[in-house]
């Protein structure tokens, strides 16, 4: 019995925990998952015509961003709020015309006083707690959070599909009919077939070189946007189903001149 007692126990090692057939697959799917996003920094670049020309190698820190909806949603709203101006207004009992003389005698009279016939209560009156034009409906938006809302805004755009990298050359004069023309050859590219069907916020082209041209071009065409890339913002990315960018190299180096 003394040797049970002085005899010392060591504690069992406890053996590492086996990975469960569900983490095994939420590895592989993010293993995939990033394989796939590496893969789609390299894109093809086409021409006026819908033909692929080259391919092109995007910064990662823009178009390889994860998925963030809950920023590009606050974003979205602060920007939204920030352009939003101060219309409705409605006259308090100071301001409404009228009202100076009281409209009878305090006592003596049966009915209740009253000192003013321009009262919230009365009929042409003031408004009690109507919006008025000095509410300021603005939003602070850090500049890091916007960039990094519209970064995650082009890469779902990137990884689903929607976005198209083209070269085109100046126009010499603005022509309708030439702008519509490259819009059908843009919609043979496999994915883009609703360029030339969907009616409304089709597509928005942003410009790597500005053209005046080009955009009094597309004046006509209501479902289409023309901007500058430098001009880019998150809002109308989100508006429009498709982007198209312009002359690739410019607009990437105008876009990395913003995240400095």
């Amino acid at each position: 019995m003394r040797y049970m007692e002085d005899k010392k126990t060591t504690p069992k090692k406890k053996a590492p925990a086996k990975k469960t057939a569900a983490k095994k697959r939420v590895a592989a799917k993010k293993v995939v998952s990033q394989t796939t996003a590496k893969a789609a920094l390299s894109v093809p670049v086409f021409d006026e015509k819908g033909k692929e020309v080259r391919a092109l190698s995007l910064p990662e820190h823009i178009f390889g961003v994860r998925r963030n909806d809950t920023l590009v949603y606050q974003v979205a709203v602060g920007m939204e709020a920030n352009a939003r101006a101060s219309v409705a207004h409605t006259k308090g009992r100071g301001e409404v015309r009228g009202g100076g003389r009281k409209p009878w005698k305090q006592k003596g009279t049966g009915r209740a006083r009253h000192g003013s016939s321009r009262s919230p209560i009365w009929r042409g009156g003031g408004v009690t707690h109507g919006p008025t034009s000095e509410k300021d409906y603005s939003q602070k938006i850090n500049k890091k959070m916007r960039m990094h809302a519209l970064s995650s805004a082009l890469s779902a755009k990137l990884q689903s599909g929607e976005l198209l990298f083209v070269d085109i050359p100046a126009m010499k004069e603005p022509k309708t009919k030439e702008v519509k023309a490259l819009v059908a050859s843009l919609a043979n590219i496999k994915g883009f077939e609703a360029l030339a069907t969907r009616r409304n916020n089709a597509a928005l082209f942003a410009l790597g070189v500005n053209d005046a041209n080009f955009k009094k071009s597309f004046r006509n065409m209501g479902n289409m946007l023309v901007e500058e890339s430098r001009n880019l913002n998150l809002v109308d990315v989100l508006r429009y189903r498709y982007l198209v960018i312009t002359n690739p190299e410019t607009a990437l180096e105008a876009l990395e001149n913003r995240t400095k």
